[in-house]
C-alpha cells in the first residue's frame, strides 16, 4: 500500500526525542528514514529496559527506521554521511548547540551545496540569543518556560509527567517539513527549518501568558481545577470520582438542572457567568460537592448522560492500558514484538502499518555499501 511520503529520504542525526518524534512520524508516513546513531548509540536506549530489556522511549520513537553507527569525528564517516545527505530530501539533527557546524553539516552550508534539501535544526533554545549556547532538556524548559509553576498543586509547582517540551519542538519540526515539502514541489528549493523547545512550549504557553500580560496576574496551580473554568474539574462522589467540564452558559444550565436537580441555581448570582463562577469557586464547588457527595459514581453519571454534560473518569495508567477506546498497534523489534498506542494521524478507510524498531547499527554494512563514494 502506498503512503503519502513514500520515495523521501531522511537523513537524521539524532538523539533523545525531539528529532526522533519528528523523523519516527515521517517513517509513519512512508518516509526512508535513516537514523544516525554514534559508535555507543542513542544515548535514549538506555533510559531504561522495561520493554523486554529496551528502552519505552526508543521503541516509542524509533520503528520504521534504519540504523547507522557513525563517529562523525572520523573522515571517512564524515564523508559517508555528506554522502548520504547528497542524496536525501530531509535531514534532521539535533545535537548540542553549534556542533554541526564543526563539520561542514549546518544548514546554511548544506543548501548552498544541495538547493533541494530540507534542513531540520531543533534546538533548546534557537541560534540567536543569550540562551543559545545552552544545552535544554525538557525538564529545565518546562521550568523557564513557567509551565511549571502553573503546574502541580497550590502547595508546589511540578513536571508535567510526560516530555511535553521535546514532543512539541518534535512536532513543530514536523510541521515545517511538510510545509517545505509541499513548497519545493512549487518552488523547486528546500527550507532551513529550525524548531526549538523554548518557542514550542512558549506557544502552548500562550494563554497564561496573556492572562499575565493583560490581566495582571497569570494562572495559579489549582491542581485538577481549569485556572479559567468553572466548574471544570474532579468531584467526590460516594465510590470515587468523575470530572466534569462546563464550557458554556447552556452547559451549565444543564448541570444545574439533571446533574444537582437544582434549575434555579443557574441564575444565582454568584454563577451566572463563567468569570463569576471562577470568582467565586469556593462557594460552587461547596455546591457541587453536596450533591454529587452524597450520590453513588454510577447515579451522578446517569444524571450527567441525562445532561449532555461533558465527563470523564481519573483514570490510572492501568485504566488507560485496558480502556475501551485505546487503539494499539504492534512492531517488531530487536527482543519481540510491542503493543503501543496507535498514531493519532490517521486517514479514513486505511489501516496503519509500521515498520520495525532497529538494533544498534542493524543496517551498518548494508548502508556503507549503498553510499560509499
Amino acid at each position: 500500500m502506498s503512503k503519502p511520503l513514500d520515495g523521501i529520504l531522511v537523513i537524521s542525526l539524532e538523539q533523545a526525542v525531539a528529532a526522533p518524534y519528528l523523523s519516527s512520524r515521517l517513517a509513519d508516513a512512508g518516509a526512508r528514514v535513516i537514523k544516525i546513531e554514534r559508535p555507543e548509540g542513542d544515548f535514549a536506549r538506555a533510559y531504561d529496559d522495561v520493554v523486554n530489556g529496551q528502552s519505552s522511549y526508543f521503541v516509542w520513537l524509533n520503528r520504521g527506521k534504519e540504523s547507522i553507527q557513525l563517529d562523525i569525528k572520523q573522515e571517512e564517516d564524515l564523508a559517508l554521511l555528506k554522502n548520504m545527505i547528497a542524496k536525501a530530501d530531509v535531514f534532521i539533527q539535533n545535537l548540542a548547540p553549534g556542533a554541526v557546524g564543526r563539520y561542514g553539516l549546518d544548514c546554511e552550508t548544506l543548501r548552498i551545496a544541495h538547493p533541494r534539501l530540507i534542513t531540520v535544526d531543533i534546538s533548546g533554545y534557537g541560534e540567536d540569543g543569550p540562551y543559545a549556547k545552552m544545552k535544554a532538556y525538557d525538564m529545565l524548559v518546562q521550568s523557564e518556560t513557567g509551565l511549571a509553576t502553573i503546574t502541580g498543586t497550590p502547595e508546589g509547582p511540578g513536571r508535567v509527567g510526560v516530555s511535553v517540551c521535546d514532543i512539541a519542538a518534535g512536532m513543530h519540526g514536523l510541521v515545517g517539513v511538510l510545509e517545505a515539502l509541499y513548497e519545493r514541489d512549487r518552488t523547486g528549493k528546500g527550507r532551513a527549518v529550525k524548531s526549538t523547545l523554548f518557542a514550542g512550549m512558549a506557544d502552548w504557553m500562550a494563554v497564561p501568558l496573556l492572562h499575565h500580560d493583560y490581566g495582571g496576574k497569570a494562572p495559579g496551580r489549582v491542581g485538577l481545577s481549569h485556572p479559567s473554568i468553572a466548574p471544570y474539574e474532579a468531584y467526590e462522589t460516594l465510590d470515587g470520582p468523575v470530572v466534569i467540564s462546563i464550557q458554556n452558559q447552556t452547559e451549565w444550565r444543564n448541570l444545574c438542572e439533571h446533574g444537582l436537580g437544582n434549575a434555579a441555581l443557574a441564575d444565582d448570582p454568584r454563577f451566572k457567568t463563567n468569570i463569576l463562577r471562577v470568582e467565586n469557586r469556593a462557594a460552587l464547588n461547596e455546591v457541587i460537592n453536596a450533591v454529587f457527595g452524597s450520590l453513588s459514581r454510577e447515579e451522578v453519571v446517569k444524571r450527567l448522560m441525562a445532561g449532555r454534560i461533558a465527563f470523564g473518569s481519573l483514570n490510572s495508567v492501568a485504566d488507560l492500558s485496558e480502556h475501551p477506546q485505546l487503539e494499539r498497534i504492534t512492531t517488531d523489534s530487536p527482543s519481540g514484538p510491542v503493543s503501543v498506542p496507535a498514531s493519532a494521524i490517521m486517514f479514513a478507510g486505511e489501516a496503519q502499518e509500521y515498520g520495525a524498531i532497529p538494533a544498534l547499527g542493524e543496517h551498518n554494512d548494508a548502508l556503507r555499501k549503498e553510499f560509499a563514494g
